[in-house]
């Protein structure tokens, strides 16, 4: 199960792998994952996937989320970044800034804030947040 040859660099996780942050879990502080993530628990902090995330009906983000594609059916408090589908389900509740290639929202769902849409729009807040970071 844990032995001393396993890989712990986020760049080095199997893109095909999944994880899950389970109900009564919660985590302080930023996730990152390279294969897809779903978060029926509580996370307090950034949450980076290179792949699909998908936030389950009692899952709770409280910070920023930044990945190729999200499912959303809980409450997430900040900004969404999605390079290609973004998908609030059900009861979904967001309140923060959305950009995105493409956006679903069902009827059901509630979202409180600005929304930038289109393939060009996530890759300039990629670069302006860069730019950003270089300048700081």
């Amino acid at each position: 199960m844990f032995n001393s040859k396993s890989k712990t660099s986020f760049d080095d996780t199997s893109a095909s792998s999944t994880s899950i942050i389970g109900a009564g879990t919660t985590i302080t502080g930023d996730v990152q994952s390279n294969g897809d993530i779903r978060i029926d628990g509580v996370i307090k902090g950034n949450l980076i996937s290179k792949a699909k995330i998908l936030v389950g009906a009692g899952g709770v983000i409280e910070g920023d989320i930044d990945g190729k594609q999200a499912d959303i059916l809980g409450k997430v408090t900040g900004k969404i970044k999605v390079a290609d589908l973004l998908y609030l389900h059900g009861q979904a509740v967001v309140d923060g800034d959305i950009y995105a290639g493409k956006l679903q929202i069902e009827p059901t769902a509630s979202f409180n804030g600005k929304c930038h849409m289109g393939a060009n729009v996530v890759e300039l807040i990629t670069i302006t947040e860069r730019a950003t970071v270089v300048n700081e």
